[in-house]
């Protein structure tokens, strides 16, 4: 039985899971943005937010001990020079998974993780959407032969106003 055994092996042994989530973390923190598996990301989810959490405070240790976990200097470095500069006031939840439908060989649910701070599309405020009428082409129609009528009539009264001015000149 499976009783409070919540880790997922993702069909590997310790060594492999540990290089390939090693390798998915320095490709997160290198481009930001990453597409694999839902199963994948989840596991990677678990794996980076402590190492970015670790990144917030620069210290020797913290770094060695990042170091450990990634094996690469010019990521360490990246993570805690932009990084952690992106997510000092953050308080958790410096990943974001978004599904992207079924992959087409496997049916494997596919996604993509990305660093939330980097994402400027999702940063932004949703554009307000203008709301649509239906309308038949008649009513339409209508509307512009009003408007077109009441431009005559505002034009015919600014020429019987100026003719009303220069009388009384």
């Amino acid at each position: 039985m499976r009783h409070n055994k919540k880790f997922n092996h993702l069909g590997r042994t310790a060594s492999h899971r540990k290089a390939m989530l090693s390798n998915m973390a320095c490709s997160l923190i290198k481009h930001k943005r990453i597409t694999t598996t839902l199963a994948k990301a989840k596991a990677l989810k678990k794996y980076v937010e402590p190492l970015i959490t670790r990144c917030k405070n620069d210290t020797t240790n913290s770094r060695r001990v990042v170091f450990s976990y990634l094996q690469d200097k010019t990521i360490v470095t990246e993570l805690f020079k932009e990084v952690s500069v992106k997510v000092a006031d953050r308080p958790g939840g410096y990943t974001r998974i978004i599904k992207t439908g079924r992959r087409l060989g496997d049916d494997a649910e596919m996604c993509f993780i990305e660093l939330v701070d980097y994402n400027e599309n999702m940063a932004k405020a949703p554009a307000k959407k203008a709301t649509r009428t239906r309308r038949s082409k008649k009513s339409s129609s209508t509307v512009a032969a009003n408007e077109v009528s009441t431009e005559n009539i505002s034009v015919e009264t600014t020429a019987s106003t100026a003719e009303e001015t220069a009388k009384a000149e």
